[in-house]
């Protein structure tokens, strides 16, 4: 039988694929560089083909190894759940548990998810992520975490998803918006002056798949990198914007005097999920916590 690539070698080209520097993979990866380069180059003997171009300035992946790339991901993440896998046999709800959240969920179930989870799975040391959808679904996919909650519509790519709970998204204009106030529906509103998160936030696409505007209209427009500063802006009757529901109990909305929440009709709506692997280990932990945040969600709708 012919040798087969290890683990490590893979992890190798893995870690140079996200840095494209020698040196910098090494330390990552706590080699020398010759030793992660001589891993690197037995890979490419072993497959029978040019992984990396190298030169004086530039490291690039050539096709094959963006091709090994890919699937060596895929393995390293199945190694790593066979691991935990052998723990959760052995020593079933303990150890770390890495969870990825996005910003339009997490500043509003934190405190009761680390209470929760604290009380329910005493044994779980609670890793928290905050990162975009894009980054927390593929940082699942490699491995790097154990689970993520975002909303939906969003590309799973095939994951296991669990439904949390179900939202609409609410009119927030100011005070002296009155034609905003005074709309009953999306198309009563002039969309012209919607205010939008940064691109690469969900919300932002849900709100969009909902409001027939041509996003050139709005590149005038000030872009809010988070929930606050979106507050903010339309504090400032800059405009209006959509915010999901479980946002508009929070003290950061009910507080502001200078604010309007109201239902409107055909209002775009999302779905929080949780969302891990299929071959995770770590089923009962999902099963927990899936529990803990439908119970959070329908209290706060």
């Amino acid at each position: 039988m012919a040798a087969l690539p290890s683990l490590r070698q893979l992890s190798y080209l893995v870690t140079l694929s996200e840095t494209l520097h020698f040196t910098e993979a090494a330390r990552r990866s706590f080699v020398t560089q010759s030793t992660l380069s001589g891993g690197i180059m037995e890979l490419e003997r072993l497959l029978g083909g040019v992984l990396v171009e190298r030169d004086r300035q530039n490291v690039r992946l050539t096709p094959l190894g963006e091709q090994v790339v890919g699937r060596a991901r895929v393995l390293l993440a199945d190694a790593q759940d066979l691991m935990r896998l052998s723990r959760e046999m052995s020593e079933p709800l303990t150890g770390d548990l890495h969870l990825g959240i996005i910003p339009t969920i997490a500043p509003f179930i934190l405190s009761r998810l680390l209470e929760e989870v604290h009380l329910q799975l005493p044994k779980i040391q609670l890793h928290l992520h905050e990162a975009q959808s894009d980054k927390i679904v593929e940082r699942l996919e490699h491995g790097q975490l154990d689970m993520i909650m975002l909303a939906l519509p969003f590309d799973t790519r095939g994951l296991k998803v669990a439904e949390v709970a179900k939202e609409n998204l609410y009119l927030v204009c100011n005070i002296d918006d009155k034609k905003s106030i005074q709309a009953q529906s999306l198309e009563d509103l002039d969309l012209a002056h919607l205010m939008l998160l940064e691109e690469g936030h969900c919300l932002r696409d849900h709100t969009l798949s909902a409001c027939p505007i041509d996003e050139r209209k709005n590149d005038h427009r000030l872009k809010a990198s988070s929930l606050p500063t979106l507050v903010e802006m339309v504090s400032a009757n800059l405009g209006f914007t959509l915010l999901p529901e479980i946002a508009t109990h929070t003290s950061m909305l009910k507080n502001n005097e200078q604010l309007i929440i109201k239902p409107i009709q055909n209002a775009p709506t999302r779905v929080l999920a949780l969302i891990t692997r299929k071959s995770t280990p770590l089923q009962s932990e999902f099963d927990v916590v899936l529990q803990i945040l439908q119970k959070i969600t329908a209290d706060l709708h």
